[in-house]
C-alpha cells in the first residue's frame, strides 16, 4: 500500500479520491487539517510548515506521496515538503514564479507577450501610489498574493482607488507577511527587490469569454487533460460557475490557451507537477490574455472531471508523487458535462438559516449525483467569511452533472429552489 498525504483534505474530497484508479492500493491521509489549512484568516507559514512536519515525522510508514490542491500556503508547503521526502515535485522558485503576480507577469512579458495585459507594481501605503500608475481607467488592484479574489477590485475612479487601498491597507498582511516568509527561501531577482509580499498590482482591464485549461508537466513531457468554461455573473466581479467540458470558445482557441501555458511554464522551468491556467477570449480582436497561472491541479475541477472522465484529477498527481506517467481517461464517466456552481448572498448579512443533512440528502435524492458543500454556518456573518471576493458571498457550492447544458440549468434552478437559506442585517454598529 502507498501512502498518500492530501493538504487539507476535506471529507467531500475524500469521496472524490476513491474514484482514482487504483484506489484500493493506496491509503489516504489528510496532511493538517482544512480549518488551520486553508480557512484561517492570518497565516502562520513557518508554523503550519513544522506541523506538517510534525506530522511526517510523527507517521509510522512511508511518506510515498504528496499532494497539493489548494492555493497558498499550501500551494508552497506542497512541494517544499516534497523535496525533503524526495518526492516528484515543481522546484519553488517556478512555482514562486507563478504564485507572485508580479513576478509571473514578468516572466510572461518575457516569454509570451502577445498576451500580457499592460500593468504595473505599486506600494499601497504609498499616498502617492495613483500618480505611479500608468494605466488609464478602469483598471483591476489586487495584492501580489490573496486568498482566491479577495482584495480584488474594478478602478473606475481615483475614488475607488482610495476607498480599495484602505480595505487593502487593513488586510493585506494577513497573507503578504507569510508571503514573504517564503519569499526569503529563494533568490530574487533585481526587479523584486521592493515589491515583496505587501505590494500590489494594478492591470489594464479587459474583457472577454474565460476558459481554463488543466494539465501536467512529467519529466519535461506537457499533458493538458482538460479545458473549463469560466462563466462570471451579470456583473461580471464574480465567477458563478465551471462547466466541464469547455465549449464556449473554438476548440482552435482551446488550443491556443494549451499552447501558450507550455510556452510559459517551460519558460520558468515548471516541470513534474500539475497547473491550470486562466485565459480571457475578446472574440471582436481575437485577442487572447493570460489571466494566471495556478501551479496544481484544481479542487474545483475534480469532482466535474470524476462526473464527465470517470476519475478526479487527483489521479495525475498522485501518479506524478510516485514518478508514474500520468494519464486521465476520456469521456468515460456517467455525465456529458459537469458543473461547479456558486451559491451566492449579495449583501452583508448574518446568516440565520442554512440546508441540514435532511435538507441535502433530499437534494442527492432529487438530482442524480448531485453534491452540495456548505460555506457558512448559522451566526456567521458574511463579510467575515474566509476567502470570499470583495462583492458577493459564497454560501454553497454545487457540483451537477447532466446530460446536455439545458438539463444542467435546469438541475440547477431546481436545487436553489430546494435548499433553504435564511439571512438577517448586520445590526447597525
Amino acid at each position: 500500500m502507498k501512502n498518500v498525504f492530501i493538504l487539507g483534505l476535506t471529507d467531500f474530497q475524500a469521496g472524490e479520491l476513491q474514484t482514482v484508479r487504483g484506489a484500493e492500493n493506496y491509503t489516504f491521509h489528510s496532511l493538517l487539517d482544512y480549518d488551520r489549512l486553508v480557512g484561517a484568516q492570518d497565516i502562520d507559514f513557518h508554523g503550519l510548515l513544522e506541523a506538517a512536519r510534525q506530522q511526517l515525522r510523527e507517521f509510522d510508514g512511508s511518506v510515498d506521496a504528496i499532494v497539493s490542491h489548494w492555493d497558498f500556503p499550501t500551494s508552497v508547503i506542497g512541494p517544499i515538503l516534497a523535496k525533503e521526502y524526495g518526492i516528484a515535485a515543481p522546484t519553488l522558485e517556478s512555482v514562486l514564479k507563478c504564485e507572485h503576480k508580479y513576478w509571473s507577469r514578468l516572466e510572461q512579458q518575457a516569454s509570451i507577450p502577445e498576451v500580457v495585459p499592460q500593468f504595473a507594481s505599486f506600494d499601497p501605503f504609498d499616498d502617492g501610489a495613483l500618480q505611479q500608475i500608468d494605466i488609464p481607467f478602469p483598471f483591476w488592484v489586487k495584492p501580489v498574493k490573496a486568498h482566491s479574489s479577495n482584495l480584488g477590485f474594478e478602478i473606475r475612479s481615483e475614488g475607488d482607488f482610495t476607498d480599495a487601498i484602505q480595505q487593502i491597507r487593513a488586510e493585506i498582511e494577513q497573507v503578504g507577511d507569510a508571503f514573504n516568509e517564503v519569499l526569503k527561501m529563494v533568490d530574487l531577482p533585481p526587479e523584486l527587490e521592493n515589491a515583496g509580499g505587501n505590494t500590489c498590482l494594478a492591470e489594464q482591464f479587459v474583457s472577454g469569454t474565460q476558459a481554463a485549461p488543466e494539465g501536467t508537466m512529467f519529466r519535461g513531457s506537457y499533458n493538458a487533460h482538460g479545458v473549463f468554461d469560466m462563466h462570471k455573473d451579470a456583473a461580471g466581479t464574480s465567477f458563478e460557475r465551471l462547466d466541464y467540458p469547455a465549449n464556449s470558445v473554438p476548440e482552435t482557441v482551446q488550443q491556443r490557451m494549451i499552447d501558450l501555458a507550455e510556452r510559459y511554464l517551460r519558460h520558468v522551468g515548471f516541470d513534474n507537477g500539475c497547473f491550470n491556467a486562466e485565459f480571457m477570449w475578446d472574440q471582436a480582436e481575437d485577442q487572447l490574455w493570460l489571466i494566471e497561472v495556478n501551479t496544481r491541479i484544481s479542487q474545483s475541477h475534480s469532482d466535474l472531471f470524476a462526473k464527465v472522465d470517470g476519475v478526479s484529477n487527483h489521479e495525475v498527481a498522485i501518479d506524478i508523487a510516485l514518478g508514474v506517467e500520468p494519464s486521465m481517461p476520456h469521456r468515460k464517466g456517467e455525465f456529458a458535462v459537469a458543473s461547479q456552481c456558486m451559491v451566492f448572498h449579495d449583501d452583508d448579512s448574518i446568516v440565520t438559516r442554512v440546508p441540514d443533512e435532511q435538507d441535502i440528502a433530499r437534494l442527492a435524492k432529487q438530482i442524480p449525483h448531485a453534491n452540495f458543500t456548505l460555506q457558512a454556518q448559522v451566526g456567521d456573518r458574511l463579510s467575515e467569511l474566509p476567502n470570499q471576493d470583495s462583492y458577493r458571498y459564497v454560501v454553497g457550492i454545487l457540483y451537477l452533472g447532466a446530460d446536455d447544458r439545458d438539463q444542467l440549468v435546469e438541475r440547477y434552478n431546481a436545487a436553489v429552489d430546494s435548499l433553504p437559506f435564511e439571512f438577517e442585517p448586520v445590526p447597525a454598529a
